[in-house]
């Protein structure tokens, strides 16, 4: 379990092979509710290569010292981040 957010990852090792490699982490919100995003790579065991990057946002919460993970959305493809972002900005247009 980890302890702090700088701790927390997506990253997955199994016999010594990386699973799912994380590329990149953001941190959305801290406290005792933490929301990250991760940007990764699963490893198509076939062909031994990643495959296209993927957006994962997950949920922690912290309960006695230690984060415990208690949600998560994935989103697996281009497509979807794309029309997620285009949604979002309908929602909330910047203001000027």
């Amino acid at each position: 379990m980890a302890e702090s957010i700088e701790e927390l990852t997506i990253h997955y090792e199994e016999d010594g092979r990386v699973l799912r490699k994380e590329i990149a982490k953001e941190v959305l919100s801290k406290g005792s509710w933490a929301t990250i995003m991760y940007l990764y790579q699963d490893l198509d065991r076939k062909t031994e290569e990643y495959g296209k990057q993927k957006v994962s946002i997950r949920r922690y919460q912290k309960r006695e010292g230690s984060f415990i993970q208690r949600s998560k959305f994935e989103i697996s493809s281009e497509n979807q981040a794309r029309a997620i972002c285009v949604k979002i900005q309908d929602w909330f247009p910047a203001e000027d």
